[in-house]
């Protein structure tokens, strides 16, 4: 469902900010000291969740201490809706998983599908271990059975947007987490 730029503007003005920019830069230092001493040594692949983690990606990456390789997959539920249940694989990673460390590196984790199918991948391509990092862990009781191990912030049961999350494919560039209003 597309929306007009003037329904994007008017969702950012309503909504609630959850996590300013700082609040988030902060949250995205630490996880980055924790995956360092987690993966430092270990020449791991980072897998970027597209097109949600495309932020996070850019501001982690550059604070790993530590040589690594980069992927990405795409892999969606949404396709510019606010719910879906039919996952979409666009594209598989181009590098080799077989025997190697795999970061995955994801926006959100609600109620975890999506990433649960990635792990899973991970481990029919032969990955030696499969770690997951998110920006946010939604805190509610849905949760498909996964877990990631690195968080950046864990936020209400709300739809949120900003730091690569979306609104309707709006909003993903919004400097905080903020939460749609009514929703």
């Amino acid at each position: 469902m597309t929306i007009s730029v003037q329904e994007a503007e008017q969702v950012l003005k309503e909504a609630e900010c959850l996590f300013d920019e700082n609040e988030v830069e902060e949250a995205i230092s630490l996880m980055a000291e924790n995956i360092t001493l987690k993966l430092k040594g270990r020449n791991p692949l980072i897998l970027t969740v597209m097109n949600g983690a495309v932020v996070i990606a850019g501001k982690l990456l550059t604070q790993l201490d530590f040589p690594l390789e980069h992927d990405y997959i795409h892999v969606s539920r949404y396709r510019g809706e606010t719910s879906g249940d039919k996952l979409n694989w666009l594209t598989k990673p181009h590098s080799a998983l077989a025997g190697r460390d795999i970061l995955i590196l994801d926006d959100i984790l609600d109620e975890g599908p999506t990433l649960k199918a990635i792990i899973q991948y991970c481990h029919e391509m032969g990955a030696e271990h499969v770690y997951s990092a998110v920006l946010v862990l939604k805190v509610h009781d849905r949760n498909v059975g996964v877990e990631a191990d690195f968080v950046g912030i864990e936020a209400p049961d709300r739809y949120l947007f900003g730091y690569g999350m979306d609104y309707k494919e709006y909003l993903r560039n919004a400097a905080g987490i903020y939460a749609v209003k009514g929703m």
